[in-house]
């Protein structure tokens, strides 16, 4: 007898995926698709201990009071858990104006793409019972969420991708720095981004990370317009974070273009190697399990 099974969402074109459902739901479909096609699991169990004492703050829960204390020294004392997981990660997510972008072939901004990786691989992480953070920036830092476990964390992390974004400028060494903090022993940093940054910068801002002793990967985002230029014949050609605009024919220089973008492709990956940082480019019509196994080779090279 012949059996049918359903499709795995993180097999299929992710535009059409994305079009199903909202963020959390098609991260779930993904996740579940994606777990199904793992052959072990690294997951392991986590402890909850006791860190220290605080003073008891209106709508703190009476459970964690420490009536002993309260008995002897006439002080309302919560107590504060440390949560014991397998790692800890921090993703830092693009959200400036480039990444709101998708050429004519594409259904699907790199934004919502690269959003769509940072909801399935955070509930990935939180199924491992792995702590996750994350650093939403454009011109500024927008968003700082400090890893945590628990499953209901997720929401949080799914609410602050709802939160405004799309400044002119990426400040990416910025949000680095705000990750590497956030991990405070030796886990995981994912960065995921177009990388139409300050090179220096981030450079920078990745060095400190590894640094820390933290295992770093780059999702680099991309359109597959942003590689082959299969634009308009002729046109005016705009950088989206900044004034800057050129007249030109695609023709023309279509191929100089494909060169640049193979050499700046290159020069990633030869300056991110050299400081052991894991480099991967990802096209918006790839299927998101792609990106997805990708970021958690990093989970998986790890104790």
């Amino acid at each position: 007898m012949e059996t049918t099974r359903n499709p795995r969402a993180d097999l299929l074109d992710p535009a059409q995926v994305a079009a199903l459902g909202r963020m959390e739901i098609v991260a779930r479909w993904v996740v579940d698709g994606f777990l199904q096609g793992l052959h072990r699991s690294p997951r392991k169990g986590f402890s909850v201990e006791f860190a220290e004492y605080r003073q008891y703050q209106p709508g703190d829960d009476l459970r964690y009071m420490d009536w002993k204390v309260v008995a002897r020294a006439d002080k309302w004392m919560i107590k504060q858990f440390e949560e014991e997981t397998n790692l800890r990660a921090a993703i830092v997510l693009d959200v400036s104006r480039s990444m709101d972008w998708k050429g004519k072939t594409t259904g699907i901004t790199k934004l919502q793409y690269a959003e769509q990786i940072v909801a399935a691989v955070s509930l990935l992480l939180l199924k491992q019972k792995d702590a996750v953070g994350l650093v939403r920036y454009d011109d500024q830092v927008r968003s700082v969420i400090p890893p945590k476990a628990r499953t209901i964390h997720w929401r949080r992390l799914m609410k602050a991708m709802g939160d405004p974004g799309g400044g002119g400028d990426s400040q990416m060494g910025a949000a680095l720095m705000h990750a590497g903090r956030m991990v405070s022993r030796p886990g995981i940093v994912i960065m995921v981004s177009d990388l139409l940054v300050d090179p220096e910068a981030t450079m920078a801002g990745l060095r400190a990370a590894r640094s820390g002793g933290h295992d770093v990967t780059v999702l680099h985002i991309m359109d597959r317009s942003e590689r082959e230029l299969d634009l308009a014949p002729e046109g005016v050609f705009a950088d989206t974070e900044s004034d800057l605009q050129v007249p030109a024919t695609a023709s023309e220089v279509r191929e100089a273009y494909r060169r640049t973008v193979d050499q700046v492709i290159e020069e990633w990956r030869e300056r991110l190697a050299s400081i052991g940082v894991s480099y991967e480019v990802v096209f918006t019509d790839e299927p998101f399990g792609v990106p997805l196994r990708k970021a958690f080779a990093a989970r998986q090279r790890l104790p």
